[in-house]
């Protein structure tokens, strides 16, 4: 009879820490962020969190979710993005933490160097702010086109001041971009979507952001529970040595630690 009083007691101590065990729901896009919190899923479960990761393939959802309360956290974005998703939208979600870099990258399945993008070329970029102008800027660089002096990370199409080869810029939903490589000559994605697609950032791009990329992708939650000890918790874990390991060792070069 103790015995059996004791494993009742047992069960009843594990099922209450169970109860008042932390759950975090948290956004992200399925490369590499997903998988990056569900590298730190079993260290969070040791700490008390039980970690919940919804993935999307937007950039909007994500943000909306967690604003409205539907969501604790997200991880899926860089502060630029963030900046102006916040003004154009209204909201005050916060950065709790800086994870890594995904330098940003030119493909195409037609060329295989940028002297060789031939004249009219179909070119399409992401039809957000910051990534558009994000990759202007990385078209500028590559010596592509010139952009207005003072033009920066929200430059448009309409910023170009100089297109010596007469280049044709769309701007499509960054998800898509990958979808559409084969019927455009080039295309500028997101690290994110490029290795979802199976492509190589460090040995497919034709052109590609340094590793001094200012992008540094964020974990965002909302004023109210940034302070949040399990959310702490998490933003503690994704700057651990552990995840730079990680990073270094699956992404091999695609995606940096910021930290």
């Amino acid at each position: 009879m103790k015995k059996l009083i004791a494993a009742i007691a047992a069960t009843a101590a594990l099922s209450s820490a169970l109860a008042q065990a932390d759950t975090l729901s948290v956004a992200a896009t399925a490369v590499p962020h997903a998988e990056i919190l569900e590298f730190v899923k079993p260290a969070l479960a040791k700490q008390g969190v039980e970690l919940k990761v919804k993935v999307f393939t937007d950039y909007v959802q994500p943000n909306v979710q967690v604003a409205e309360g539907r969501l604790d956290a997200n991880f899926f974005q860089h502060q630029p993005y963030l900046d102006e998703f916040n003004a154009a939208r209204g909201t005050q979600l916060v950065s709790i933490a800086g994870v890594h870099v995904e330098p940003f990258g030119a493909y195409s399945s037609k060329i295989k160097s940028l002297a060789e993008l031939p004249q009219g070329a179909s070119v399409v970029i992401p039809n957000d702010a910051t990534n558009g102008g994000r990759a202007l800027l990385l078209l500028q660089k590559a010596g592509v086109i010139k952009l207005k002096d003072g033009a920066g990370i929200t430059a448009t199409v309409r910023d170009i001041a100089e297109n010596p080869k007469g280049i044709e810029v769309r701007e499509l939903e960054a998800a898509t971009l990958p979808r559409v490589l084969a019927q455009v000559d080039l295309a500028l994605i997101n690290t994110n979507y490029a290795l979802e697609a199976k492509l190589n950032p460090t040995k497919d791009a034709l052109a590609i952001e340094g590793s001094d990329s200012p992008y540094v992708n964020i974990l965002v939650a909302r004023p109210d529970n940034k302070d949040n000890a399990a959310l702490q918790k998490l933003a503690k874990a994704l700057n651990s040595a552990e995840v730079k390991a990680f990073i270094a060792e699956k992404y091999k070069g695609a995606v940096v630690p910021a930290f």
